[in-house]
């Protein structure tokens, strides 16, 4: 019973600006369109969703590139 865990990382291939909804896209295994979509609509009627993608931006590390996990 081999248990593999998933971390979020930072999109290297579905990025716009810095790789953050892609990242949470391929997480949930939602298309990151919709998460970009969810990000600007925070950001217009509330204000929070450019600070939450700055925080995530700088928190999340970048996804490692496919010669490093071999």
């Amino acid at each position: 019973m081999t248990t593999e865990t998933r971390r979020l990382y930072r999109s290297q291939s579905q990025r716009m600006i810095g790789g953050v909804c892609g990242g949470l896209g391929d997480y949930l295994s939602v298309d990151p369109t919709i998460i970009r979509l969810l990000f600007v609509a925070a950001a217009i009627f509330g204000g929070h969703g450019l600070l939450l993608y700055l925080i995530l931006l700088l928190l999340v590390p970048v996804e490692p590139s496919p010669s490093a996990s071999a």
